[in-house]
């Protein structure tokens, strides 16, 4: 009945949630880097991480640059407004839309399936029969998935970026009247060398925090089927959450510089 009480228990239970998540991250990060490593797992998670995930990503890349492009036309007061869709679009979608869209539909894919994978292996006592054999399960489990997760998300923010600036492309040139030599001229003169490296830099962190938070709450899932559902609704939640805040970190962080 303490309202002073509740929110010293409940700043305790975040702190103490973030450093055991920091923990784990460490951990999952050095198993994913150091020897012995699992190959098998490895590649197994890169497909399924990476190559199932690419309609998913396409499609919600296409629409969105074509909705995109339809807001920046009837949103503008200038008479020539179509001249700016390349240059907003293409910034718009290379440093935000393309890395926050393409990643947020990667951990409702993905995370909830580490974290339902891991959870499963966890009640049943999987993980506990691995330790057993003398299989470590950061190595066999977390690391892979952390590694491949990292490697993959780049690779599909890039295409989600060319997707993306496509659909603007046929929105603009067959809806809109646009040339189309003139949105590709404009779209290269503008976009720079910096503004993808920051996009792929974003990506990388951001599939790095969605394997992490999957893999974090499927470990210390517990409580049978119930469990494993509080664990997977969880790890998307808290991925979500994470990507904003990653990304309001990196964005003031290259403004910066």
């Amino acid at each position: 009945m303490n309202p002073i009480a509740a929110i010293g228990r409940l700043s305790l239970d975040i702190f103490g949630e973030i450093g055991r998540m920091t923990t784990f991250a460490v951990e999952g990060a050095l198993a994913a880097v150091t020897p012995p490593f699992y190959w098998r797992p490895f590649l197994q998670s890169l497909a399924r991480i990476g190559y199932a995930s690419l309609p998913v990503v396409g499609l919600t890349a296409i629409f969105t640059g074509g909705a995109l492009a339809l807001n920046i036309y009837e949103g503008s007061i200038f008479p020539d407004a179509n001249a700016f869709i390349p240059q907003i679009l293409g910034v718009s979608i290379v440093r935000e839309l393309g890395p926050v869209l393409a990643s947020l539909m990667v951990a409702g894919r993905c995370s909830s399936a580490m974290a339902a994978e891991i959870g499963a292996m966890r009640v049943t006592q999987q993980i506990d029969a691995m330790s057993t054999l003398s299989v470590n399960p950061f190595r066999y489990l977390v690391g892979p998935r952390i590694l491949a997760t990292t490697i993959a998300m780049p690779i599909l923010v890039l295409i989600a970026d060319i997707i993306g600036v496509y659909g603007g492309y046929l929105v603009s040139v067959y809806l809109l009247d646009m040339s189309a030599p003139i949105y590709i001229n404009a779209l290269i003169d503008f976009i720079s060398h910096d503004d993808v490296t920051s996009g792929l830099i974003k990506a990388t962190v951001f599939g790095f925090l969605i394997a992490v938070t999957g893999c974090y709450y499927g470990y210390r899932s517990g409580g049978g089927a119930t469990g494993v559902g509080n664990a997977t609704r969880t790890a998307v939640v808290a991925a979500a959450v994470l990507i904003f805040a990653a990304n309001y970190a990196l964005t003031s962080l290259f403004v910066d510089f």
